[in-house]
């Protein structure tokens, strides 16, 4: 029998399709968002589509009081907590609401959970927290130096984790995503982010003409002066977060783990690709870059695999594909 888990964020881009993973592979859900960035669209669908018996979904803010939805709901085995605020540039302009969301709600989703019993958790890490790249491929001991204030408050909610392990028995598995691209392999549940802060997405947008492309990169230091990073499918992503709560119900240890494909990509390397893909060509403009950025960020995924026993299976070509079936469907998002 399949188990039952919380998703936090299970309305925003990656929870909806994490929550879409978990169902069809026979887990009971429920799902948590306050819809400040997430949509509830995507959860009345997967309600429709696998029942109420198997998916619930609560309006209900982190940082409030949690209990009344651990009490109706009864024993859960363990929570995948994907919300959070995640804008690099934004981070840098309001570090208040940063250090409040992020790191008061999973601060009093952590207290909630343990005082219910539920003591395991797939945490939803980043990147971010390692700074400018000291070596590539970027392996899990590197050191720790945010540069900006979202990877500061996704490594202070690490450290509260790993204390807690210690001091009340808390188990983890926090995954630290490098970028993440794609939609569903079906493309019914994507990226509705307005605008989004992800490349391909907007690379994708501009060429269907849904709004136009604008290059936000700083110059930097490679060779055609983008920046490059290690995009992996959001589905890939999602696959490696189940395999996680697998591995700890199996009883497997606290780890700290990288999810990406172990390539990167330069951002005009992206735009090119799209451009194959969908054989369109989209005029290059530029406006402000954003703030918090570095050169080259590549992860290295040996331990995923050697942890969990995952790699990434699908391309930037496929992920490029489910982007366009999604946006065709959903030009303005949800």
């Amino acid at each position: 029998m399949k188990r039952k888990i919380l998703i936090t964020g299970a309305g925003g881009y990656i929870g909806s399709v994490a929550s879409y993973l978990f169902l069809q592979n026979g887990y009971e859900v429920v799902g948590v968002d306050n819809y400040s960035t997430g949509y509830k669209d995507p959860l009345a669908l997967l309600e429709n589509k696998f029942g109420k018996a198997k998916f619930r979904y609560y309006k209900a803010d982190l940082k409030n009081d949690l209990s009344p939805i651990f009490e109706k709901e009864g024993h859960i085995e363990a929570v995948v907590h994907y919300a959070a605020s995640c804008l690099v540039d934004e981070s840098m302009r309001k570090p208040e609401k940063y250090f409040v969301n992020n790191v008061g709600g999973s601060l009093n989703l952590l207290n909630t959970m343990l005082r219910y019993g539920v003591d395991k958790i797939i945490f939803s890490s980043t990147c971010a927290v390692y700074g400018e790249a000291k070596y590539v491929p970027v392996d899990e001991i590197h050191s720790t130096e945010p540069s900006n204030v979202y990877g500061e408050t996704k490594l202070m909610i690490e450290k509260v984790m790993e204390w807690y392990a210690r001091l009340k028995g808390l188990k983890f598995v926090i995954l630290r995503y490098f970028n993440v691209t794609g939609a569903s392999d079906d493309g019914i549940i994507g990226d509705s982010k307005k605008p989004s802060s992800l490349l391909t997405q907007n690379v994708v947008r501009g060429v269907l003409g849904i709004e136009p492309f604008l290059l936000t990169c700083q110059e930097v230091d490679t060779a055609d002066k983008t920046p490059i990073r290690d995009y992996v499918n959001v589905v890939d992503l999602n696959e490696a977060h189940l395999k996680a709560v697998e591995y700890l119900i199996k009883g497997g240890r606290n780890e700290i783990i990288n999810l990406g494909t172990g390539s990167g990509n330069s951002v005009l390397e992206i735009v090119n690709s799209v451009e194959k893909a969908t054989g369109v060509k989209i005029e290059l403009k530029k406006t402000a870059p954003r703030q918090g950025e570095y050169a080259k960020m590549i992860a290295s995924i040996d331990k995923a695999k050697k942890v969990l026993g995952w790699e990434p299976n699908r391309t930037i070509e496929d992920s490029i594909k489910s982007l366009v079936v999604w946006y065709q469907k959903h030009p303005q998002g949800w």
